[in-house]
């Protein structure tokens, strides 16, 4: 199937490494040219190389994203020409039980997470506008549908990008401009990783342990794949998902079990 993809233009955060790095990969391999984000700029620079000489487009930018939207979005319409689609994906906060959190540690969190993804869509919109096209894809959790223990900070501040996507996606749909979620399960990440080392300290259990439970309770009966991931948002971000707007899909293998 030819998603279309030949042509657009896509900025892609916190793309190094993880969700976002198999984002720009997807992106690119069916033929979009993408322009990537991060902090770490080696990290980055060896990630657009990667892609580069798979044959595909992509620049890097290395930058804060909570300091430096407006930049980046300057950065990547100079470089590009213009932003067709944009994968929201934000770093998550640190692992906590909801009674832990002080008040002081919500806002920062918020200003990281949160704002940039609604900060960018703004600034994209009048061009996705102007060209009848557009696609806004935020990587958020299935904790915004099945609140994950342990992450309660992310549980409640991706659930309100959740509630600005499903309003946005009402507001441009007929301006050619689909706003989806895609929610990641447990997959295999360096974020992944952390979060098992974590609970695996909380519990007193060994990380082999907490992943032993996690996928036991995993119909798939295994973490799921970046690959897997990516091509979903490569899918949601083309032509062909045009009829596809103000939705959250999930990519876990079946571990949410509401309907």
């Amino acid at each position: 199937m030819d998603l279309g993809l030949s042509g657009k233009r896509a900025l892609v955060l916190s793309s190094s490494r993880g969700l976002g790095l198999a984002s720009a990969k997807a992106l690119a391999a069916e033929g979009a040219e993408v322009f990537m984000t991060a902090r770490s700029g080696d990290k980055l620079d060896a990630a657009v190389a990667e892609i580069v000489a798979a044959g595909g487009r992509a620049h890097a930018f290395a930058a804060n994203l909570t300091k430096d939207a407006d930049r980046i979005f300057a950065e990547a319409e100079r470089t590009m020409g213009g932003v067709d689609i944009l994968i929201a994906n934000t770093g998550g906060p640190p692992a906590r039980m909801a009674a832990e959190v002080p008040d002081e540690d919500w806002m920062p969190q918020f200003e990281a997470m949160v704002l940039p993804v609604f900060r960018l869509a703004r600034l994209c919109l009048p061009g996705m506008r102007a060209r009848g096209f557009g696609r806004i894809v935020t990587i958020a959790s299935s904790g915004v549908i099945q609140p994950i223990p342990n992450l309660a900070m992310s549980n409640a501040l991706r659930a309100s990008i959740l509630g600005y996507s499903k309003t946005l996606a009402a507001e441009v749909a007929k301006d050619g401009i689909t706003v989806n979620l895609v929610l990641p399960g447990r997959i295999r990440t360096d974020r992944t990783a952390e979060l098992d080392a974590a609970n695996a300290k909380r519990l007193g259990k060994s990380a082999e342990e907490i992943e032993a439970a996690a996928v036991s309770a995993i119909p798939a009966g295994r973490y799921g794949k970046v690959e897997e991931f990516g091509d979903v948002v490569a899918f949601l971000a083309s032509e062909r998902a045009s009829y596809i707007t103000g939705s959250k899909i999930a990519v876990d293998g079946g571990a949410v079990r509401s309907v």
